[in-house]
């Protein structure tokens, strides 16, 4: 049967619907399995937080190059076409033309240009110090959302491997069910065993699939993406908290941009003190203006050049308000300094803490999965040979499987915990920290 030629065409048209329906389902279902040194360059790439600080120091640049303008000469362009008539002064009629080019510079502010545009400077500092900041808490995030996928997927096969063995000792227990040598009892024990390590495998899975997704958005990828690595670290002491707490006051980023914001305080009430105080400024015009009446055609050059000195003698106490304002605003961020110092210091002794609780409760984990192991093999060879109950067995699996999650929940935490510290002291990603790989240098200094 052969088609109409308008339904050909609509067949067409609907294929093509459907290949671009199924398309991106396709790059969707794509996986892209990362390193955690590919992850750290994504996130700096991509992160949202991080292209939002490079937006406002974007901002912050406009802003200095509009306050440098106030010191710069200003020239404006001017011309009029018009015909003008004064019936009170019965002057006739007349058509007027000009041209000319106005020049305005600044000599004297008391201080409110320069002012401004070093506060404008300022600000630069500031809007790096932020990027600084949205970089290493992408870092963070993207390092402890990769370890938490390798955590899920070791817990995974934990409890895989456990599942996995009970399904063996089932199929071992109907075996010898069918040869006469063990009981329906003894297959319902396997049984039930199989079936109470199957929710903990789908549990695993399942958190697998939420840390994945959690690592997608932190790099700001619609993609789905992958860990790959293991959770091992060399295990490496911290520094002491008098050197890690030095270099956090120095290198912290917050406490960076808190101190800049205190220098542009104090550059506003330096221009809010120049409010009532007087300025000259430098004013001149240079063109050419036409006058055309019934019976007179007037034409010329004109210029003017002069100061101009203005002076607020009273402006009803707004200056001595903004001052006020400007002052208080400058003690209130002296006041956030303090308080964040504070905040540095109890972050960096918790992260140190922490990178020491974990140390100390790795390597003795690691001694306790090779007695666990140990304990095991022992109660599976005693219970071959009759020598063991399986309650025995039962007991040894539980105890190496909970080594063995704790073990690996450890390393996790002090690899958190490293990154953590290296937050706290403001050097994440930009020098090499135990553990954790720096920044690309593409990624670190933008332009």
């Amino acid at each position: 049967m052969r088609l109409h030629p308008l339904r050909l065409i609509k067949l067409f048209f609907s294929l093509l619907a459907l290949a671009a329906v199924l398309a991106p389902c396709a790059h969707a279902g794509e996986v892209r399995t990362l390193t955690l040194e590919q992850a750290l360059e994504l996130a700096a790439a991509h992160n949202r937080a991080i292209a939002r600080a490079v937006e406002f120091r974007n901002l912050a640049q406009g802003v200095y190059v509009a306050e440098r303008a106030a010191a710069l000469p200003q020239l404006l362009v001017k011309g009029t076409l018009a015909r003008e008539e004064d019936k009170a002064l019965e002057t006739p009629a007349y058509d007027r033309r000009e041209a000319s080019l106005q020049l305005d510079q600044a000599l004297f502010t008391w201080g409110e240009v320069q002012a401004g545009i070093r506060a404008a400077k300022i600000g630069l500092l500031t809007a790096d110090e932020r990027l600084r900041a949205s970089r290493q808490e992408a870092l963070r995030d993207t390092s402890v959302a990769f370890y938490d996928v390798l955590l899920a997927r070791e817990l995974n096969s934990v409890f895989t491997e456990n599942l996995a063995q009970k399904s063996r000792r089932l199929r071992e227990a109907k075996e010898r069910l069918a040869v006469g040598v063990a009981t329906d009892y003894d297959v319902l024990v396997a049984e039930v065993a199989e079936s109470n390590a199957r929710p903990e495998v789908v549990r695993t899975d399942n958190l697998i699939r939420s840390r994945r997704d959690r690592l997608r958005l932190v790099l700001g990828l619609d993609q789905a993406v992958d860990a790959t690595g293991e959770l091992s670290a060399l295990l490496v002491d911290p520094p002491g908290y008098a050197e890690a707490l030095a270099i956090a006051r120095d290198r912290r980023p917050e406490l960076r941009d808190l101190r800049h914001r205190i220098g542009i305080a104090e550059e506003l009430v330096t221009i809010a003190r120049a409010g009532d105080k007087p300025r000259l400024d430098l004013t001149g015009n240079y063109g050419w203006k036409e006058l055309d009446a019934d019976s007179t055609n007037l034409d010329g050059e004109k210029w003017d050049l002069g100061l101009k000195l203005s002076w607020p003698i009273f402006d009803g106490l707004r200056t001595s308000g903004q001052v006020q304002q400007a002052r208080s605003e400058r003690d209130s961020l002296q006041i956030d300094e303090l308080q964040l110092l504070d905040s540095v210091a109890v972050e960096t002794r918790e992260a140190i803490d922490r990178i020491n609780v974990a140390i100390e409760l790795v390597r003795a984990l690691e001694g306790t999965v090779a007695q666990a192991q140990k304990l095991l093999e022992l109660a599976e060879k005693g219970f071959e040979y009759g020598v063991k109950i399986r309650l025995e067995v039962d007991d040894a699996e539980l105890n190496l499987r909970q080594a063995q999650s704790s073990l690996a929940l450890a390393r996790r935490d002090y690899l958190v915990a490293e990154v953590d510290l290296a937050r706290a002291m403001g050097i994440l990603g930009e020098d090499r920290f135990p553990g954790l790989p720096a920044m690309p240098a593409a990624a670190a200094n933008p332009r």
